[in-house]
Formats: C-alpha cells, structure tokens, sequence
C-alpha cells in the first residue's frame, strides 16, 4: 500500500515539474528520453532527483510501482521461513522467480 502511495506521489510531482517546465512532447517521447529505453540506469535517475528533473520523478515512480510487488514477495519468503513453512516458502519462490523472469529475463529476450 505504501509503496503504491509513494509511486503515485513521485508520479505527481513529476507530471507537474513537467507541467511547469513546459515540456514537449519530444522531451518526453523522443529517441533520447529516460522514458525511451530498455535499460534504465539508476545513478541517472537518482542524480536527476536534487535537481528537480521532471522524468527522474516519473521514472523512479514507476520503478517504486515495480518493486513494491516484488518486496512483497520477499517478505513474504521471509515471513513463511520464519514460521517454518516449507510448502509456502517454495511456493512463494516460485511467484518471485515468476516475476524475476517477467521483469528482467522476458524484455531482454524480447529486445533481441
């Protein structure tokens, strides 16, 4: 929920820093945005954050929205070891396997 909360947050001011620098469309769509890539570099993102730059904002919304499924996940894992649940721990893994290939591994054979 949280992380749901704080994407849509970092969307927000994004859309708005975008609002209020009067970006293009070739801004935002062009061959050379952040938004144009497959592989997203995180120190990029981050470094564009202090300086207010509107598609960093966006991106890193975008990325929290990812990950939170993902952390659940985890935690999930974390949660059924701790209690010693054998039967949900691996069914738990297979769901975070799942969601690492459909991420990482699918885009990358997709692109090829």
């Amino acid at each position: 929920r949280y992380g749901v909360v704080l994407s849509v947050a970092l969307l927000i001011v994004g859309i708005a820093l975008l609002a209020r620098d009067g970006a293009g469309a070739d801004e935002v769509l062009g061959i050379r945005s952040q938004l144009n890539t497959s592989v997203i570099q995180v120190p990029a993102i981050l470094s564009g954050i202090p300086s207010l730059d509107p598609l960093s904002f966006i991106v890193l919304g975008l990325l929290v929205l990812v990950a939170t499924p993902v952390l659940r996940v985890v935690l999930g894992i974390i949660s059924f070891a701790r209690e010693r649940d054998r039967l949900y721990v691996l069914i738990t893994s297979i769901v975070l396997m799942n969601l690492v290939l459909a991420i990482f591994l699918i885009p990358m054979l997709v692109h090829l």
